[in-house]
């Protein structure tokens, strides 16, 4: 390896340092801890070594969330491949979704504003749309019309995404029903929007 290219990843592995500090912290304390002196004292860095990866504290949020957007796609695409029947695939595709947003709590609080300010608007990044565009073609698969509008996929898209989000939020503040009951309003949520998703 040459010196240019050791160069590179050792500022990539810096720059990975550093995102992985942040999100330590946040697991730790919460998001309202979150600051650029705290991510230096972490890894052991000099604040100035941090703002010349990150201008700001706002620059660091706006990675996490663009890593996160990229990784909830992934898990997306990974869930529908288990399975081959397109019913089967959304329904996989949600509870994946449900999944992410568990295993990623940290990342799904940020990514959509819940229980503290969102910096960005979903529109600011790329990476939404893979995830956005994954639920819209299985939703015109599963509609029977010939050739659905993009207004009606949407609709059903939202309808999903506002159910499902919402039991998410509830349970991110800790006002949910339990695992198992999750679990089943769930699955009720699921397979009730797709038994009437052609209505």
């Amino acid at each position: 390896m040459g010196s240019k290219e050791r160069i590179a990843r050792l500022k990539e592995d810096t720059k990975s340092n550093i995102l992985e500090a942040a999100l330590e912290i946040v697991k730790e304390d919460g998001w309202q801890a979150l600051s650029m002196r705290k991510i230096a004292d972490k890894i052991e860095y000099t604040a100035p070594i941090i703002y010349e990866y990150f201008e700001n504290k706002e620059g660091i949020l706006f990675e996490l969330t663009r890593q996160g957007y990229v990784i909830l796609a992934q898990e997306i695409k990974q869930a529908s491949a288990k399975e081959q029947d397109p019913v089967k695939q959304l329904e996989a595709m949600w509870i994946a979704y449900w999944n992410f947003a568990f295993g990623h709590k940290e990342l799904y609080q940020l990514m959509y504003g819940v229980e503290m300010n969102c910096c960005y608007r979903k529109n600011e990044f790329v990476e939404a749309e893979l995830s956005l565009n994954l639920f819209f073609d299985k939703i015109k698969e599963v509609m029977t019309d010939e050739e659905p509008n993009r207004d009606l996929i949407c609709r059903k898209f939202y309808t999903f995404w506002s159910i499902i989000h919402g039991l998410i939020s509830i349970n991110l503040v800790n006002r949910g029903r339990g695992q198992e009951m999750n679990q089943q309003i769930l699955q009720d949520a699921i397979k009730g929007i797709i038994k009437y998703i052609n209505d």
